[in-house]
């Protein structure tokens, strides 16, 4: 057993957790432990974990049950794992992926055609069926080449004794009934100051806690960025000027984009800030080319490639970079983990092309380009919802007030960038 010396708050958390585990699994599926940063979450679990005698569940010999781990994003899965505690995404635990076949696709296609080459010979009744056929298949197409995740019946989930499940914010309902549909025993860590999914609410987190810890825990209470992120959440105006050693707030008309290459992660709120921070740093930092060129941009994926070990919010470095069309180009890819993928991987040029000029419809026309290419962009400024999951030693939150949203929601944005920093804290203001 751990040397580990639970707070009073802490304990009665230990021992609601385990009697819920060991009597009430069965008349209450979800066990939910809510806590703000730094009242130890992680701590008590492991140390529940530990004293129920459970293990982390083998995936090859998954029938003799265990604990799995998991986590919305695909960087908090992989932060989770390098800390000790192997997990997955949500996503790949439970779903599968369901594409539309090649063959599918040209049948909808031919369908299309068909129909507009014959509608200007139709009467006034059969035209206005048709029309509405022709509408159908047009979004029908829109929307094909998208992947489909549908439920995996077979998912490890339904052999484990119990599912743990960390930053659960961002899970919304319909994933949150398809986790339950296997009748697992789960306990969900959440952050009730932390932003919400993108549409609606948290489903774990909408919800009143079984056990909600408010206490900062020891090796945490003397933080100036906990002290700071306190502030963001109860919507007190944080002041400007050194709060500690590494942590301060000041105008943001008083640091450069070449300033913040060396001040850590930059985190905003809005899409528009990202790409133009991200234009002003590459430049900045002497690369005025709209795509990389493998001289050591700041790179970041967009999508889990799960057949590459790489992640959504994994950072990238790439090198022998070759142009190849229009939509592609390919490079040697090292991971932030310093693990170099096979052969040469090639990259959609889409997401680079936004930051010159931007166009919504691109994902949507791009569709059969995509296929099979890395997804991925400049990455020396990123969203906070990006962010979700992952710490950095050093952050820099440049407030540009979340597209001055209600005073909450604004609250919970800046209190969870806040909290992605470890160590070094910087709020432009």
């Amino acid at each position: 057993m751990s040397a580990f010396m639970p707070s009073p708050c802490q304990a009665e958390a230990i021992h609601k957790i385990s009697e819920w585990f060991t009597n009430r699994t069965k008349e209450q599926q979800v066990f939910r432990l809510f806590g703000y940063a730094g009242t130890g979450k992680t701590t008590i679990v492991r140390h529940v974990v530990e004293e129920l005698g459970l293990e982390t569940m083998d995936k090859q010999n998954f029938c003799d049950g265990g604990v799995l781990y998991g986590a919305f994003t695909g960087k908090a899965a992989l932060v989770m794992t390098r800390k000790g505690t192997p997990a997955s995404t949500i996503h790949s635990l439970i779903y599968r992926v369901s594409e539309a076949t090649p063959q599918e696709i040209e049948r909808v296609e031919k369908e299309l055609a068909d129909l507009v080459a014959r509608v200007g010979q139709m009467g006034p009744a059969e035209r206005t069926f048709a029309l509405t056929q022709i509408k159908r298949l047009e979004l029908r197409l829109m929307d094909v080449h998208t992947p489909r995740f549908v439920l995996n019946e077979q998912s490890l989930v339904r052999d484990a004794d119990l599912l743990v499940l960390d930053e659960v914010s961002m899970v919304g309902e319909e994933m949150a009934n398809d986790l339950l549909a296997f009748g697992t025993p789960i306990l969900v860590l959440g952050d009730p100051g932390q932003l919400p999914p993108i549409k609606g609410e948290g489903a774990f987190t909408d919800a009143v806690p079984d056990v909600m810890l408010t206490e900062i825990h020891r090796q945490a209470e003397t933080s100036a960025i906990i002290r700071l992120a306190t502030m963001a959440r109860q919507n007190i105006p944080i002041p400007f000027g050194m709060h500690d050693a590494f942590v301060c707030k000041m105008p943001h008309q008083q640091v450069t984009p070449a300033q913040m290459l060396n001040g850590g992660q930059v985190i905003c709120g809005l899409n528009a800030t990202r790409i133009r921070l991200n234009s002003g740093m590459k430049r900045a930092a002497g690369f005025e080319g709209d795509y990389p060129t493998g001289s050591g941009e700041k790179i970041i994926c967009l999508k889990n490639r799960h057949d590459l070990g790489i992640v959504n919010g994994m950072f990238l470095e790439l090198s022998d970079i070759r142009d190849e069309d229009a939509y592609r180009f390919s490079a040697e890819t090292r991971t932030e983990d310093g693990q170099k993928l096979p052969g040469r991987q090639r990259f959609y040029k889409g997401h680079f092309d936004d930051h010159v000029h931007y166009d919504k419809n691109r994902l949507t026309r791009d569709w059969r380009e995509i296929k099979n290419l890395i997804e991925s962009v400049w990455g020396y400024a990123i969203t906070c919802h990006k962010s979700q999951g992952s710490q950095w030693e050093n952050v820099i939150v440049f407030d540009d007030k979340f597209g001055h949203r209600k005073p909450d929601i604004r609250a919970r944005w800046l209190y969870t960038a806040i909290t992605r920093a470890e160590k070094g804290l910087v709020i432009l203001d």
